[in-house]
């Protein structure tokens, strides 16, 4: 690629068609797909559903500035909300994590942040700022101010939730970060340590919302009751979408003129967004717990006992391979595609996985299968 910057190592292949769960190169290889364009599309690459709802909606006007009312907004926001919740829709899970940034501040009318070591919530500057992670922030200081960082899972975050605080912003499952699920009973902690201190608690849901381990949200597996959600890759299906959503107790701290967006809200992406939420049915999404069963006892019984692997983490169709020093995952990754079979990596050399949803038991197991003699 001669005239784009270059901020992605890219494999060398370009992907020009796709269909179900399998993706076509520009060299007619077909690959199985374990990455969902990370986590992106859950319901695959040919949803006759969200197709055509892009394509009814491409056929009417495309965009529309937010100066005017939006009936599609309003259905999706009802689709995606409960009765005490408002979302804002923006275009990416960066900018959701920007607007919940924003509001957690002008709504509490505090500054300080308390973040996690080895979280992801965007390379905006103010998601950036809230990265655990020092080599992404690397050369783009001074980064917003009053962020503080702990350890995840560790106790003794516990006491930094003060009075002061403004939030505390977290993953249920650190994606990029290595695939790290967060204790239940510490999670709990934190939670019941923003409620005593007046504290709000915003989850980010952008790699583990829309169905992504089975529920809805993760945070409703782990009985929790956040202030704000941020969600976007799934809910879009591959058109750029993101939203923030709050309880309607925040509403007078967003109201006109405190932040705004040209695209977020696109008429084409809520068509999306629409058909995505329509299809995550309590059916669908037990459907996607019973595959996972079958996922997590291969992965417990035929992957987690190779020699190469230290542990195996996630939950539902979110999963991390770690493996030891001596096979790098590149390695692993650019193998499996030669055989057939995209995956992705995170942090601490992990194999990470995110098969689109509505992949079916036998090929998840062809691509466990691959994995497992991949990692011989």
């Amino acid at each position: 690629m001669e005239h784009v910057f270059p901020t992605y190592s890219r494999f060398p292949f370009d992907i020009v068609d796709g269909h179900d769960c399998y993706l076509i190169d520009n060299n007619d290889n077909t690959y199985l797909d374990f990455t969902s364009g990370i986590g992106v599309c859950s319901f695959g690459y040919s949803n006759k559903i969200i197709i055509d709802n892009l394509q009814k909606q491409a056929k009417k006007v495309w965009h529309i500035s937010n100066l005017y009312e939006s009936e599609i907004q309003d259905k999706v926001a009802g689709q995606l909300c409960n009765d005490d919740q408002l979302a804002f829709f923006a275009n990416s899970g960066t900018e959701a994590n920007e607007a919940a940034f924003k509001l957690a501040r002008k709504a509490s009318d505090k500054t300080t942040v308390l973040a996690f070591n080895n979280g992801f919530h965007g390379r905006t500057y103010g998601s950036m700022s809230l990265n655990g992670n020092p080599d992404i922030q690397k050369g783009f200081a001074p980064l917003v101010p009053d962020v503080l960082f702990a350890d995840y899972n560790d106790e003794k975050a516990i006491d930094l939730i003060k009075p002061d605080l403004a939030a505390v912003i977290l993953e249920v499952i650190q994606g990029e970060g290595g695939v790290n699920v967060g204790d239940k009973i510490w999670l709990t902690n934190v939670q019941k340590a923003c409620k005593d201190n007046d504290v709000l608690l915003i989850i980010d849901e952008v790699q583990t919302g829309i169905g992504r381990t089975g529920t809805k949200f993760a945070f409703e597996q782990f009985g929790l009751d956040p202030d704000i959600i941020t969600s976007a890759k799934g809910l879009g299906n591959g058109t750029p979408i993101g939203a923030m959503i709050g309880k309607k107790k925040l509403a007078s701290a967003f109201g006109p003129g405190t932040h705004g967006t040209t695209f977020g809200g696109n008429k084409l992406s809520m068509a999306a967004a629409s058909g995505v939420l329509e299809q995550l049915t309590p059916d669908f999404l037990n459907k996607v717990q019973q595959k996972s069963k079958a996922v997590w006892k291969f992965l417990d019984e035929e992957i987690k006992p190779l020699s190469h692997v230290t542990d195996v983490t996630g939950l539902g169709f979110m999963i991390g391979i770690h493996l030891d020093d001596s096979l790098a995952v590149g390695d692993v990754i650019t193998a499996l595609q030669d055989k057939g079979l995209l995956t992705l990596s995170a942090k601490y050399n992990t194999l990470r996985l995110l098969p689109p949803l509505i992949m079916e038991e036998d090929e998840l197991k062809q691509g466990l299968s691959q994995i497992k003699a991949a990692l011989q």
